[in-house]
């Protein structure tokens, strides 16, 4: 991407894993604007504090973040991009602290999630829930905080000096999370070239049969269904939104796919459509 330095939001701080994924994204020079929360982040967009936007969606492991699907449907934002990235989580500490040492340990929920089974090894090390990864590793540093462990990245333990006692302490290995790159619907400004992706979210129609009347549109126009996430429609109990990703070669066909689905569905809506991420 070839422009002026960009503001991008995301959850967390410098050396958390949205830092990295929005370091993989956007390869040239940005403004990182953290946010507190994943709720802070459309009012950052819709008052261009900041242009674009990092956030997380999915994990390999934990699977769909699903208040995150509700934050970018509800407040109109754009999905522009998407980026994975492999998540390691490691055990860092201030220097010369040995792993005996280490009484408590704080870390993001799903961090710790992730790594529990490596810390029953040591009994002795109590597990605490934390807002942020990275913010754990800077606060450590900054009240030099002795017997205290974080579980984060290793940027993290780089940018606040902290030493790592284990690496790569998570249970499963291939740990992947997507995030989508985020703006603001009402007026975009980021062109897509070679779109062959488009996030979507359809309501089908109370008959029998419906859900699968429009999956067959899509496999009939060759476009290829990589993801389906439904999610409950509060105000409506016992009926469903379907959160839906496709990935197509011919990008006219699906128009005409998107028009036959306009017909077969109660309410549809793009969230956005963009280039699929090359993961390798």
């Amino acid at each position: 991407m070839k422009h002026k330095t960009k503001k991008v939001a995301i959850q967390g701080i410098a050396g958390s894993f949205h830092h990295e994924a929005t370091k993989r994204f956007f390869t040239d020079q940005f403004v990182l604007l953290s946010c507190i929360n994943f709720h802070d982040i459309p009012n950052c967009l819709h008052t261009n504090t900041a242009q674009f936007a990092v956030m997380a969606i999915e994990n390999s492991i934990a699977g769909a973040i699903i208040p995150n699907y509700a934050i970018i449907d509800n407040n109109q934002l754009n999905i522009v991009g998407e980026v994975y990235i492999n998540i390691q989580q490691n055990l860092m500490a201030l220097p010369n602290q040995k792993i005996n040492d280490i009484k408590k340990v704080y870390s993001h929920p799903m961090a710790l999630l992730q790594t529990r089974e490596f810390f029953k090894d040591y009994p002795h090390i109590k597990l605490i829930e934390d807002i942020d990864t990275a913010q754990v590793a800077r606060r450590i540093k900054n009240k030099n905080l002795k017997k205290v462990g974080a579980v984060a990245s290793v940027a993290a333990a780089d940018i606040y000096g902290l030493n790592i006692l284990n690496y790569s302490i998570q249970t499963i290995k291939n740990n992947a999370t997507r995030f989508f790159v985020l703006q603001n619907n009402v007026n975009p400004k980021y062109e897509i070239k070679n779109i062959n992706k488009a996030s979507l979210k359809f309501i089908t129609k109370h008959e029998p049969g419906s859900l699968s009347k429009a999956l067959n549109i899509l496999a009939g126009h060759g476009i290829n269904l990589s993801k389906i996430q439904s999610i409950p429609i509060i105000e409506t109990p016992w009926k469903y939104a379907f959160f839906v990703d496709v990935i197509f070669d011919s990008y006219g066909r699906y128009q005409i796919a998107i028009q036959e689905l306009k017909k077969e569905v109660s309410q549809l809506k793009i969230l956005g459509e963009y280039k699929q991420f090359n993961k390798s």
